[in-house]
């Protein structure tokens, strides 16, 4: 699996313009599910995502993990981290789980993110979203697990 990470103080996720999801400040977590991952993936990821230290202490260091600052984890679905950019100018989706599969092992996580923290919110599988953010740094990563 696949997740880029943000650290926002705001984030949402809208669906023919309705707002389905938001948090105020924590991780935006763009998710991509690659052929090959599996539950041990996705609980591997939700640890990185609980105890990754990308928010400030007081001494302007990344010390801190989401948890600690109280802040919020937004999930966002996204095929397209899964895609191959190595050659050529046109992605390809060869290495991506299937839909049916990439659903289920999402949903597999967002159901352990909700009982591993509180203030867990989804965008939507399959929909086309919009989403808004306000990147804090702007600090972003590309966690793998």
């Amino acid at each position: 699996m696949k997740a880029l990470i943000q650290r926002v103080s705001r984030a949402d996720v809208s669906v023919a313009g309705a707002s389905v999801a938001a948090i105020d400040q924590g991780l935006l977590v763009l998710v991509g599910v690659e052929k090959q991952d599996g539950q041990e993936a996705a609980d591997k990821l939700l640890h990185k995502l609980l105890h990754y230290r990308v928010f400030s202490d007081p001494d302007g260091k990344m010390n801190l993990n989401v948890q600690q600052v109280e802040g919020g984890i937004l999930l966002v679905p996204q095929f397209t981290l899964a895609a191959d950019t190595r050659k050529g100018l046109r992605p390809g989706f060869s290495s991506a789980a299937v839909p049916a599969e990439g659903e289920q092992l999402f949903s597999y996580l967002l159901a352990q993110a909700r009982r591993a923290w509180p203030i867990v919110a989804s965008g939507q599988f399959g929909a086309d979203m919009q989403v808004s953010l306000i990147n804090d740094g702007p600090v972003t990563f590309l966690l793998e697990s």
